[in-house]
């Protein structure tokens, strides 16, 4: 490979990753929420992963059935971070053409590290 082949290939692979660190950024502004228990549970996650806000129904609130409360806030909680976690991978796979890249995890480059 020449020289000038190489430094044409690192300054597209500069370009990439300058890309995807922006489209991360981007990505960590984006939320993506989820529900369960028939909407009693709304959770909402952001693109980083984190979780943003919880909203619980009054009416879903039972102390003699506090293990439902917590199941469903798990499930609709899990649900967000999958759903974000979706969006930011389909984000990077536009970048990317969906190639997986090492050390990136996922689609094209993962900010959930999984």
């Amino acid at each position: 490979m020449s020289k000038k082949m190489l430094g044409d290939l690192m300054r597209q692979a500069q370009k990439l990753q300058e890309e995807m660190q922006k489209t991360q950024e981007e990505a960590k502004k984006k939320t993506a929420e989820a529900t369960s228990g028939g909407g009693m549970v709304t959770v909402v996650a952001s693109g980083s992963g984190e979780l943003v806000s919880i909203k619980i129904e009054k009416e879903v609130v039972n102390p003699e059935d506090v293990d439902m409360l917590q199941d469903l806030i798990i499930a609709a909680a899990n649900e967000a971070i999958r759903r974000a976690q979706a969006m930011v991978n389909d984000e990077m796979a536009k970048i990317t053409g969906g190639l997986q890249i090492p050390g990136m995890g996922g689609l094209g480059g993962n900010i959930f590290g999984r």
